[in-house]
């Protein structure tokens, strides 16, 4: 069973087809029957009998076929322009009545779906009118008719109907393909919003996930130093402690400004970021233009990278190197083995800031190391494309 899809709605061709076409067919029915009584009919018994069937077809061709097979939409017009090809011989003295077959064979090229089967209906209604005329010339010679190729035409219409919904299905493939153009532009739209949630949410985590951890380190440091009496440097840790969170809004503002405008200084930003956490830093190569998301993943590595040694290797030296080639930048952040005791109540973790990192090196094509140095210490190695 084959399912038609129902066409959209379309004010220039369904106009056509709603209001021209019903208002041709009862204008035709209507001036037959005006012009009937005044009209010389051949054969008026079977000219009316054609008349009703005729007028019947054209009514009942204007109603939807959704429910009629292929073959039965085709038997249907064949006996629409078939009575109406008959009925032009019979009915010639009224000047409507020849309008049923050209009605017909316009409608068979408009609604049937085989295209050769609307060919076939029009050239039917053409043989059978071009007989009935020719018929009646030679069997009543009394009654005025056709000239003999006038009923040849009668077929002609079918191809006004093919091109009709030629035009039809063509603005429906249009609109359609719009449809589909618009739902595929949402759909990316909501996806690339997705994507940008997901990047921002990500900085977000890093950039507070860093700070907090620093705020904590320090805040922990302070009550170690309480119990111990030394109220002085308490109060010093604590002054950090608030300098850092006053940082940690400043570098959220910066990394929100740096997602808008991809304007953030990689070298610089890797450089104050060691500063911040007593780290050394060098740079091999010329950093020049990295890309934005690479520059957010690589400043978001450093900030993990160090993070995890000041909680995992309290006391230990740190070194941040950017190495920078034509085609490849590579970040390593080294630490040296702990000098202090690890505190359990700060070592803890869940390890998302490690697979974060993986996962954003991923995304840009890149890889990233994370293991112990051969040394000592622990070595994070993140390698990005160019």
């Amino acid at each position: 069973m084959t399912v038609t899809e129902e066409r959209p709605s379309a004010r220039p061709p369904y106009f056509r087809d709603e209001l021209v076409r019903p208002f041709v067919v009862v204008a035709a029915i209507v001036g037959t029957i005006v012009q009937w009584p005044s009209s010389r009919i051949l054969l008026p018994p079977v000219a009316l009998t054609l008349f009703i069937l005729v007028a019947i077809a054209a009514v009942g061709a204007l109603l939807p076929w959704t429910r009629l097979t292929a073959r039965w939409q085709i038997a249907a017009m064949a006996a629409y322009i078939v009575f109406g090809s008959l009925l032009q011989p019979f009915a010639h003295g009224t000047t409507t009545a020849a309008l049923f077959p050209y009605l017909a064979a316009s409608t068979a090229g408009a609604k049937l779906d085989s295209r050769r089967g609307a060919l076939g209906v029009g050239l039917a209604g053409s043989l059978t009118a071009t007989g009935a005329v020719l018929a009646a010339d030679l069997f009543a010679t009394h009654t005025p008719q056709w000239p003999w190729w006038v009923p040849l035409t009668v077929g002609l219409p079918v191809f006004l109907g093919i091109s009709q919904r030629d035009r039809l299905d063509a603005l429906y493939s249009a609109q359609r393909a719009a449809r589909e153009a618009r739902r595929a532009t949402e759909s990316e739209t909501r996806e690339a919003a997705l994507l940008e949630r997901g990047r921002i949410a990500r900085e977000i985590h890093d950039v507070l996930g860093h700070s907090l951890s620093g705020i904590a380190l320090q805040l922990d440091m302070a009550d170690a130093l309480h119990e111990s009496g030394r109220d002085e440097e308490v109060a010093t840790i604590v002054r950090k402690a608030r300098a850092l969170a006053v940082d940690s809004i400043s570098e959220t503002r910066r990394a929100v400004h740096a997602l808008r405008e991809d304007t953030l200084p990689l070298t610089d930003t890797l450089r104050v970021l060691a500063e911040h956490n007593a780290a050394g830093f060098e740079t091999v190569g010329e950093a020049g233009t990295v890309g934005a998301e690479a520059t957010h993943t690589l400043v978001r590595a450093a900030q993990e990278a160090l993070t995890n040694a000041a909680k995992y290797a309290p006391g230990a030296r740190c070194h941040v190197r950017l190495a920078c080639t034509a085609d490849r930048v590579t970040l390593t952040v080294r630490n040296e083995p702990p000098t202090e005791a690890l505190r359990s109540d700060l070592a803890g973790g869940s390890g998302v800031g490690l697979v974060g990192m993986r996962e954003r090196a991923a995304l840009l094509g890149g890889t990233l190391q994370a293991g112990p140095a051969r040394e000592g210490g622990w070595t994070v190695e993140l390698e990005l494309p160019r």
